[in-house]
């Protein structure tokens, strides 16, 4: 299973996702592509990807996971507790911190959903943080310099023992995936 993790707000409907399911479809239809929409809920979120993963791994499937952002801090979580491998996209390292910034009203675009950010969707990320990444063998970890939403030296610090691709420039977006996605999907062996 390739579970794809979107990120903060995001969706399966975003550019990065759409591409992703292009290319697998095209390049390798055999592999079972999960893109869920995550709940707001950090919680609850996790909850589903937990349910996904070990749905995947009691059927013996190899697992791989792409994480932007939010979803690439999720995805750290899961590759430590279950295996696997993960490319994870200018990742979030420490959100709890960031959502102080966020709490209040949100509106999804993608999603067309208002939703509350509460004090307790911070408590609820701590319990996934990964400090220390044990298993650096296991990400590849894509970063650019002009992150206009997270400071990429942060998960430079954190990822530093892991393969890495850093590019100056580009934005929170990452400039360019679908030009990587042929590297993504040898380091995650898709076959």
């Amino acid at each position: 299973m390739l579970l794809y993790i979107h990120g903060f707000n995001s969706s399966p409907l975003s550019d990065k996702a759409v591409l992703t399911r292009t290319y697998i479809e095209q390049h390798f239809p055999g592999v079972r592509l999960e893109q869920p929409q995550l709940p707001t809920s950090p919680k609850a979120a996790m909850e589903l990807l937990i349910q996904l993963t070990e749905a995947a791994k009691a059927r013996g499937e190899p697992l791989a996971f792409i994480g932007s952002s939010l979803g690439g801090y999720f995805a750290s979580w899961l590759v430590e507790q279950y295996g696997g491998k993960a490319v994870l996209i200018n990742p979030a390292v420490r959100p709890f911190e960031l959502f102080g910034d966020y709490l209040g009203a949100q509106y999804n675009p993608y999603t067309d959903e208002h939703y509350q950010l509460l004090p307790q969707h911070q408590l609820q990320l701590i319990e996934f943080d990964t400090p220390v990444i044990l298993n650096p063998d296991r990400f590849f970890v894509l970063l650019q310099t002009a992150d206009e939403v997270l400071d990429y030296r942060q998960a430079l610090g954190k990822y530093h023992c892991c393969e890495m691709l850093l590019e100056s420039g580009g934005n929170h977006s990452f400039v360019g995936y679908g030009d990587k996605l042929g590297s993504i999907c040898r380091f995650l062996h898709l076959s």
